[in-house]
């Protein structure tokens, strides 16, 4: 596509206008969205008026403007995520009804932890988590798992910092940081008392392609800081197997 003055490709523009918009700010005007995409007024008003001709952007009766249906449509169309997130699901809910905590679904997406899925409940402890959010790869246990199995590269480039504190003990020692990732990797299990919250832990196990295939998800529950963790392990392991094994079975049609 047609690079503008400074390089930057249309396409690159167009996901800068897309990522001004979050749980925070759902709707914005095309100034706000402007000025958050570091677009020139004039562009930002010929981008969203595309997009929302395209339909992945809608304007509202006030004229401010959020995302359109046509992108959630798009989005759900032969995503490996989406048949990923089916299967788990039901395996998810399993869990939150035994433990009744918030139950997560993690995969790693350009160096960070994307939550797929998340399942609460009105008397868990704290979470920060949303589904389509995202924390760093250091500051939760799905984090930790995801990077525990990442390749060498990315562990080594996460590693090399700066590890900033998302929580009262996040860990934020390149040495400590490796230790924990070597014990994740030999256990099976990640366990993050405080790491985002002072007030819970927070449990995470791997989910492979298959029984015995590459890490591809974390599976993970966020219980009290007081709780014991050896139940939660169990009903995270039992599931994940569960999950895993049902990634190698071809989809129904």
């Amino acid at each position: 596509m047609a690079n503008s003055p400074s390089g930057e490709s249309v396409t690159q523009r167009i996901v800068r206008v897309l990522e001004t918009f979050d749980a925070d700010r759902p709707v914005q005007t095309i100034a706000e969205i402007s000025r958050r995409g570091e677009l020139p007024p004039s562009t930002g008003h010929r981008m969203v008026a595309d997009l929302v001709d395209s339909g992945l952007l809608e304007r509202d009766d006030a004229g401010r403007i959020r995302l359109g249906l046509r992108l959630w449509e798009l989005a759900q169309r032969g995503s490996r995520a989406l048949r990923l997130r089916q299967i788990a699901l039901p395996h998810m809910e399993h869990v939150q009804a035994r433990l009744r905590e918030h139950t997560q679904l993690a995969v790693l997406e350009q160096d960070e932890a994307l939550f797929l899925e998340r399942l609460s409940n009105p008397r868990a402890v704290s979470n920060i988590t949303r589904i389509a959010g995202r924390l760093p790869l250091h500051a939760s246990s799905s984090g930790l798992v995801l990077l525990a199995h990442a390749d060498h590269a990315l562990r080594e480039r996460m590693l090399a910092g700066p590890l900033t504190a998302v929580g009262p003990e996040t860990v934020t020692d390149p040495d400590e940081l490796r230790t924990a990732l070597e014990r994740i990797r030999r256990d099976g299990v990640a366990i993050a008392p405080g790491s985002i919250e002072d007030v819970s832990t927070g449990i995470a196990v791997p989910v492979r392609d298959g029984r015995t295939g590459p890490v591809i998800a974390a599976l993970s529950v966020v219980i009290p800081r007081a709780a014991p963790t050896a139940g939660a392990v169990d009903e995270l392991r039992s599931a994940a197997v569960r999950i895993s094994a049902q990634l190698t079975q071809p989809p129904r049609t």
